[in-house]
């Protein structure tokens, strides 16, 4: 079965990756890539870092991959991350992190999914400079959105066949606020008999995370929260170049890498291309292609496993494009 998907190159070594990514996806599925640019570059071209028309072809294919954009510190225009999951109601963000093999890291048995409410908190964006020394910043929390991704966390949990959800506040401190949320997991959990559900504060869970990752499960938390807590468990199995992403709704699903554009590698053909091939493993478990999800898994893994044309990061010497061949020549064995 063929399959209509947006690719948004994106910024810096985005371009070099997002090419490693199709090659290896081209290998185990038909997939007609509808290619659309947002960025920087088309910041400066359009006027705008998210034209309407990149919006539309989402929405027309309801699944895309992207690689990495880059967002200005302290000034320029605001995430363009944020401004899709606003605009197309994505509001679950799915990453996953476990361990493999080749991989250097002092843990080897690691298996999380972080599932982030992706569309308020204080990512909102409701703020304000109160005068010239003040700024404030509004942390919005809803019912509606609270129980919407505890019902997805623990929905992923039944079909994924996991065994625990763990819900990540600060309700001891804010305690209208995480205090909702933690309300919310807490009345949707009872209709999850065959889950356990249990609850951490964000400081405890941190510690928890170092010392005893393997008693979790499914992390379930609000935006920033979630946004700093699947960075610690990308530090657990190795860092953010082996840790994938993907921005879910109710309709449509975006696909990514969850480190940052690099733009100081753009070009080298050096840097590793795993976080976004992973990302596609769980597009096309998103598109119901299991087999094909699995044998890009199972030939990803054994490459990196191998440590013969992998990046440097991974101990090895191979570019980008060397790493993404030897990932077809395992997949075509």
């Amino acid at each position: 079965m063929s399959y209509d998907v947006t690719v948004i190159p994106g910024d810096g070594i985005g371009p070099e990756i997002v090419d490693a990514m199709r090659l290896v996806v081209d290998a185990v599925a038909d997939i007609n890539w509808e290619k659309q640019d947002a960025g920087m570059n088309v910041m400066e071209a359009e006027g705008t870092p998210l034209p309407e028309r990149v919006l539309e072809s989402i929405r027309r294919n309801k699944v895309a991959i992207k690689g990495p954009i880059t967002t200005p510190v302290g000034k320029g225009f605001r995430s363009i991350n944020v401004a899709m999951r606003k605009q197309l109601d994505l509001y679950a963000c799915l990453r996953p992190s476990y361990s493999l093999k080749g991989v250097k890291s002092r843990y080897t048995d690691i298996d999380l999914v972080m599932v982030r409410e992706n569309t308020e908190d204080l990512y909102a964006g409701i703020e304000r400079m109160v005068d010239d020394d003040t700024a404030e910043s509004i942390k919005l929390i809803t019912r509606s959105a609270s129980e919407r991704i505890a019902r997805f966390a623990f929905e992923y949990a039944r079909r994924e066949g996991r065994r625990l959800v763990t819900a990540v506040h600060k309700a001891n401190i804010m305690k209208y606020s995480d205090g909702l949320f933690l309300e919310s997991c807490r009345h949707v959990a009872e209709s999850y008999s065959d889950i356990k559900f249990e609850d951490r504060i964000v400081d405890n869970m941190c510690m928890q995370l170092v010392q005893h990752p393997n008693k979790y499960d499914v992390i379930l938390t609000e935006n920033l929260y979630g946004d700093i807590l699947s960075d610690l468990c990308a530090g657990l199995i190795g860092g953010l170049g082996i840790a994938p992403g993907a921005n879910i709704g109710d309709e449509i699903a975006i696909f990514e890498p969850t480190h940052g554009s690099a733009p100081s590698y753009a070009g080298k053909d050096k840097v590793n291309p795993t976080a976004i091939i992973l990302s596609s493993v769980m597009m096309l478990k998103h598109l119901g292609e299991e087999e094909a999800a699995e044998k890009l898994l199972k030939s990803t893994a054994a490459v990196i496993e191998q440590s013969k044309h992998v990046t440097y990061d991974l101990g090895g010497s191979a570019g980008t494009a060397e790493m993404a061949a030897a990932i077809v020549a395992e997949i075509q064995k």
